[in-house]
């Protein structure tokens, strides 16, 4: 695949996602000390699919979905919202937070090669570039975590589930377009993700828990908002812009974000490995988004 020049608003909607998806992270166990995994996925994401179709509706958005993108619609967001916010949720309760974005992020590993298995996408040598900086930096951040990998290996897998539930997920919208603005299509697949995830909430959760404190649910508040609206209208907007490979190595610097929010959260380490590997991010970050030179020089005389 060529390089191509990255829209302005492409890498502006990167920034905002980059900044609220990274500093959510520390925030789940915190939440989860007081509410289940499936009781807190259910009021999230219900209410922010509720939130988002509103905000559509006063913006004078059509909230219908043509019939024919309705299969596909369902099985991007049980592939990416269902298995990535139950996956990642308990992978974070398990271990440290920091290390479950990490696994989290390990999504463009899998999106680049699930894109050149299924989808025909090639990689350029700039791109191979930036995905090998990619799983450097998280080789590096994992690096000292292998002994809680070794005591939580349910958490480890759990969080490399999350990725690969969302690299499918991805995918299939690349594969199969769909033609409606982002906020319909982000606020009509978090509703979709509710139902089953509220089904689990009767069966799994422990219902008999206390009501949550009010800081717990200021928390809960602000997740619902800012990560699960703001955060999915962003990536689903990036994934329309981008091809599939391109969309999921412009999340790598995430999991820096998360780290850093892991530190001055709850102490996390922070060390040579993790600067090395936030330098590696930022390398393929501007491999990936930043249009070469000679390109854009040839673009702008044509």
């Amino acid at each position: 695949m060529p390089t191509q020049a990255i829209p302005a608003r492409a890498v502006v909607l990167l920034a905002i996602l980059t900044l609220v998806w990274g500093t959510n992270w520390p925030l789940f166990p915190i939440v989860l000390r007081e509410m289940s995994v499936w009781t807190f996925r259910f009021v999230s994401l219900g209410v922010g699919g509720v939130l988002l179709l509103a905000v559509a509706r006063a913006r004078g958005q059509p909230l219908s979905v043509p019939r024919k993108h309705w299969a596909v619609m369902l099985a991007s967001a049980l592939a990416f919202l269902l298995v990535w916010n139950v996956a990642s949720a308990y992978s974070a309760k398990l271990i440290p937070s920091g290390q479950a974005a990490v696994l989290g992020f390990t999504m463009p590993l899998w999106a680049a090669l699930l894109a050149w298995a299924f989808m025909g996408q090639r990689l350029s040598a700039r791109l191979l570039l930036a995905l090998g900086l990619g799983v450097a930096s998280v080789a590096l951040l994992m690096s000292k975590s292998f002994a809680a990998y070794a005591d939580a290996p349910l958490g480890l897998g759990l969080g490399l589930l999350a990725a690969v539930g969302w690299a499918v997920g991805t995918l299939i919208l690349k594969r199969w377009p769909i033609d409606v603005p982002a906020t319909v299509l982000t606020g009509w697949q978090l509703l979709l993700t509710a139902v089953p995830i509220g089904v689990g909430t009767l069966l799994f959760a422990d219902l008999s828990m206390p009501w949550p404190s009010w800081p717990t649910l200021a928390l809960l508040a602000y997740i619902t908002v800012v990560p699960m609206c703001i955060g999915n209208l962003c990536w689903f907007a990036i994934v329309g812009m981008l091809p599939a490979n391109v969309a999921g190595l412009s999340s790598v610097a995430v999991p820096v974000v998360a780290m850093l929010a892991g530190a001055v959260v709850h102490g996390e380490p922070l060390g040579p490995a993790q600067w090395l590997a936030m330098a590696c991010s930022a390398a393929a970050l501007w491999l990936t988004v930043m249009k070469p030179a000679a390109q854009a020089a040839a673009s702008s005389t044509a």
